[in-house]
């Protein structure tokens, strides 16, 4: 009697975990269900023309220049749709820099920030890397990259802060966001402006938003912006060249 009493306890423990997890599992499918999606007016920028090759080698995307004089290992947006930054990177590429736009499971960086391993390997000649990305996809660009300063030159924080002390890093690093950004928390990112090195590199983007980085339209909670994203898009890029060709 005790046995039975023992087992069918233990049955029903199971059934409740059982129940649980496939809860969580549910919950998890709705949420990463529920991403921004790329803009149609992006699907130019995924092709390639006479001065950019654009090409996709496992679910990533390189935009590459004949002849680039540095690199960029790009970490989307949290729950965005990684091809929303096409316009952003191709712009860069214009620029010499060939970039390679990482794709991460269920469009969260947070869930293989390690995506950057072995891609400087494929680029021989590619000698200076540089790892960067947008928001949550920034900050784990951070994390990754004060993990690996032997192998990088520098970092891009695109509406995104540190939370890893880059202070004696070695890196150089550029941190910009929109004056209409909405979404990027300032008080966190104030207070983690201290784990960057004295020498970084700080701009504003007069008229920017948070969502104008890509091209996956407003997000919730932005600012409304002065300019437009492909504005954003392309003044950004002109101050990433220039500020990486500053070596």
């Amino acid at each position: 009697m005790k046995n039975q009493k023992k087992k069918s306890f233990s049955r029903r423990v199971f059934l409740c975990l059982l129940a649980i997890l496939l809860a969580v599992c549910i919950a998890f499918d709705i949420y990463v269900s529920d991403y921004y999606h790329t803009d149609p007016a992006a699907e130019d920028a995924m092709v390639s023309d006479d001065v950019v090759s654009v090409t996709e080698q496992n679910g990533n995307w390189v935009f590459a220049p004949e002849s680039p004089t540095a690199g960029l290992i790009f970490y989307p947006g949290g729950k965005v749709e990684n091809t929303a930054y096409a316009p952003l990177l191709h712009d860069l590429a214009e620029d010499g820099i060939l970039c390679v736009l990482v794709k991460m499971p269920c469009n969260l960086a947070v869930l293989d920030r390690n995506a950057a391993d072995s891609i400087p390997e494929r680029f021989s000649e590619v000698t200076d890397w540089y790892i960067g990305g947008h928001s949550l996809g920034g900050a784990m660009a951070a994390s990754y990259a004060a993990k690996h300063t032997d192998e990088l030159d520098g970092l891009v924080l695109l509406a995104a802060y540190s939370t890893a002390d880059l202070t004696d890093s070695g890196l150089r690093v550029y941190s910009t966001y929109g004056s209409e950004d909405g979404v990027l928390n300032r008080e966190k990112y104030e207070a983690d402006r201290t784990n960057l090195p004295q020498n970084t590199t700080e701009t504003v983007i007069d008229g920017g938003c948070h969502a104008g980085f890509g091209s996956y339209g407003a997000q919730k909670g932005d600012g409304t912006p002065t300019i437009s994203a492909e504005e954003q898009q392309r003044q950004t890029a002109d101050a990433l060249a220039a500020w990486m060709n500053l070596q």
